[in-house]
């Protein structure tokens, strides 16, 4: 059941075929992965998912090291073949990031794909009650959460075409309620990181993601599968996410996704998508939503 308005006539719960890490369009193997918020919830899932689909090299980076472990040992269990590291950080605290990465990666070791999970949901009261400190906490750890992965994942991207998955939040385009002043603004402003990453540079691939309403502990915490009365299975973003990370979905460069979306119907569509402002934040209105219009980036100005 879809409670929201969508681009495809269907609307996904669950993972599907479309999705499934057997494809040999969907093949992982070679790749090098890194998720940050990887030991449980989604980042978890999409570990097992990426390592179904063959990935030579997982990392998993998170606060917390018993969710990290077991995560690492689950999948080592089930696919002996697919290496699994980790490392404990704060997605906040940029030494403890970078020391993550290097400890992943050590000297030599290049990302394939990176997936950006880490986030937390801050203080859920209105601007009107809402504590700045907790207020700007909320924007500390999303934000800067977001800059310091991304400046990690542009020192150790691969040479070739590489892959950066935010998960995001229909936060960023959407008001649900007064409560989410924080999240809404750090979330928003998370997109404009990775964003700039891809405008920055042509060889990285980066998409924005709605992951569903998935019964994650984020999620008890914002009262979503409760305030909504549906529940996403947490297999939906996870396998949407290694799509994302295959040939298959380069037309969705830059696009801010809902995992819900079939892709198939999006497939089909693709060139109008690819060469129009759809599926983009941006402002409505001439010219910013004519496709003909592109920003020029311009060193002397």
């Amino acid at each position: 059941m879809a409670l929201f308005p969508s681009p495809t006539k269907t609307w996904h719960n669950n993972t599907y075929p479309s999705l499934s890490p057997s494809l040999p369009a969907l093949s992982a193997a070679g790749k090098t992965v890194v998720i940050t918020g990887g030991g449980t919830g989604i980042g978890a899932e999409t570990a097992h998912f990426f390592a179904r689909a063959g990935a030579t090299h997982i990392g998993l980076v998170g606060r917390r090291a018993e969710p990290l472990l077991a995560t690492k040992n689950s999948i080592e269990s089930q696919f002996p073949s697919t290496k699994v590291s980790t490392a404990q950080a704060d997605v906040a605290k940029k030494d403890q990031v970078e020391a993550a990465f290097a400890t992943i990666l050590g000297d030599e070791e290049k990302i394939d794909v990176l997936v950006s999970g880490a986030a937390i949901v801050g203080p859920l009261e209105s601007v009107a009650d809402v504590d700045p400190e907790q207020f700007w906490r909320g924007i500390e750890v999303n934000v800067m959460g977001a800059l310091y992965t991304a400046k990690a994942f542009l020192k150790y991207a691969s040479t070739e075409e590489s892959v950066a998955v935010e998960i995001n939040s229909s936060a960023a385009h959407i008001n649900f309620g007064p409560g989410f002043p924080s999240y809404s603004a750090a979330k928003l402003a998370a997109y404009r990181v990775w964003d700039s990453v891809g405008f920055a540079n042509s060889k990285v691939r980066v998409y924005h993601v709605q992951p569903g309403v998935v019964d994650t502990d984020m999620n008890r915490e914002a009262g979503g599968v409760k305030a909504t009365g549906i529940e996403d299975h947490v297999s939906l973003p996870a396998s949407f996410i290694l799509w994302l990370a295959s040939p298959e979905a380069r037309f969705l460069k830059g696009k801010f996704l809902w995992a819900n979306w079939d892709v198939d119907e999006l497939k089909a569509r693709a060139d109008e998508i690819a060469n129009s402002t759809e599926l983009n934040i941006v402002l409505g209105g001439w010219p910013f939503g004519n496709p003909s219009w592109k920003a020029v980036w311009n060193d002397d100005a």
